[in-house]
């Protein structure tokens, strides 16, 4: 599975690694995801979302 988070849509982003002499190379800025369970009361189960930290403050 991709590293999204399924509550935000929250995806991975592109850059530039800036150096002390402003010299760019191509980078990614990941996001902060967790893998967590969570109780689902309608099914009565269990359910192993992917999260991200913005995503967890939603919940």
């Amino acid at each position: 599975m991709s590293r999204v988070c399924q509550i935000t849509g929250k995806k991975a982003m592109g850059g530039n690694s800036v150096s002390h002499s402003k010299r760019r190379v191509k980078r990614t800025f990941s996001i902060n995801l967790f893998k967590r369970n969570f109780y689902w009361p309608e099914e009565d189960r269990w359910i192993r979302l992917n999260v991200s930290a913005a995503g967890l403050r939603l919940i």
